[in-house]
């Protein structure tokens, strides 16, 4: 028996040996529908991801649409000084750190702490209708959700103001002075994403192995204990790679939103690098200026990804890279 059992495992050994020798052309030639369904994604990344990289040359050229792409002419580093000496850069890239943040902290913690609230629901029906609800936000554009504000929010007719002074109070600009629009910008963020960005974490905590829990209740464990010694650690590696992965848009943002919710009374936190990018690009024809600062954008990005992961790594965490 034990002959046959050694002589069986050499054989296995020798066929993934086999296996493992074969060329590429064996593996498409047998997988070749997966493989041409993954060109479609991988053809949209070339195109639309990989491809505009070529145009960054832009940022170091005096860019003439007359002379065209190549034709300009080369000035090295000069529009970067030029973008670094505005006073408008220093406050976008201000403000874009403060909105970027504030979403970081609340954004980011309140899918976590909705998520375990969620997971404590026991009753299915409910769960279901709630995350429904909370998911909804997300898919409407912010055009959509800029128009709900002002008419909840506005200072001069706004349903919100409107029930204050019922009751006695007095009217809030949310959306008319600089602090309040912070606060109430923050606010609707929190309110648009907090849904979506429970998927992920729900689906990490549908993988706990309920013998935790179990062992945790005889141990006298109780429902917020449980959450702190069980759910978070195990959902931990997931809360990492996504931190990880937000870090790397705190010099972005969404330029949809703040042109949702800006308007000509609140200009001091309004100002951002993506809407530089747009008053210099598209209203002001300055296409060098605004890819020498999206590229200084993407390279601060990039930056703060790496850092992360290697102190994520540091810590004891896999990372992301």
């Amino acid at each position: 028996m034990k002959v046959e059992s050694a002589s069986s495992n050499v054989e296995t050994a020798l066929k993934r040996v086999k296996a493992d020798s074969r060329g590429a052309a064996y593996y498409l030639r047998r997988d070749w529908q997966l493989y041409l369904l993954l060109l479609i994604p991988l053809s949209f990344v070339l195109v639309f991801k990989y491809a505009p990289m070529s145009g960054l040359v832009i940022a170091f050229k005096d860019y003439k649409i007359a002379r065209g792409f190549w034709g300009s002419e080369w000035v090295g580093f000069e529009v970067f000084n030029q973008v670094f000496a505005k006073p408008d850069f220093g406050r976008a890239v201000r403000n874009t750190l403060l909105l970027n943040s504030l979403d970081l902290v609340f954004s980011f913690t309140m899918p976590i702490v909705l998520a375990l609230l969620l997971n404590e629901v026991r009753s299915v029906r409910f769960k279901r209708v709630n995350q429904t609800l909370l998911y909804l936000p997300h898919f409407l554009s912010w055009v959509i959700i800029g128009a709900i504000a002002y008419q909840l929010l506005a200072e001069g007719n706004g349903v919100v103001n409107n029930l204050i002074e019922m009751m006695g109070g007095k009217r809030v600009p949310f959306l008319q002075e600089d602090a309040y629009w912070l606060v109430s910008y923050v606010a609707i963020g929190v309110w648009q994403s907090m849904g979506w960005g429970t998927i992920l974490y729900l689906a990490a905590m549908s993988g706990i192995n309920p013998e935790m829990y179990e062992a945790a209740i005889v141990d006298g464990a109780g429902r917020w204990r449980k959450i702190w010694n069980v759910t978070l650690p195990s959902i931990r590696v997931t809360i990492v790679t996504l931190l990880i992965l937000n870090l790397g848009k705190v010099m972005a943002g969404s330029f949809e939103r703040v042109l949702a919710l800006q308007n000509k009374a609140t200009t001091e936190y309004s100002t951002t690098i993506e809407v530089l990018v747009y008053r210099w690009g598209l209203e002001g024809g300055n296409f060098s200026r605004a890819t020498a600062i999206g590229l200084f954008q993407a390279v601060v990005g990039l930056v703060l990804v790496l850092a992360a992961d290697r102190v994520a790594k540091r810590l004891g965490d896999d990372g992301v890279i």
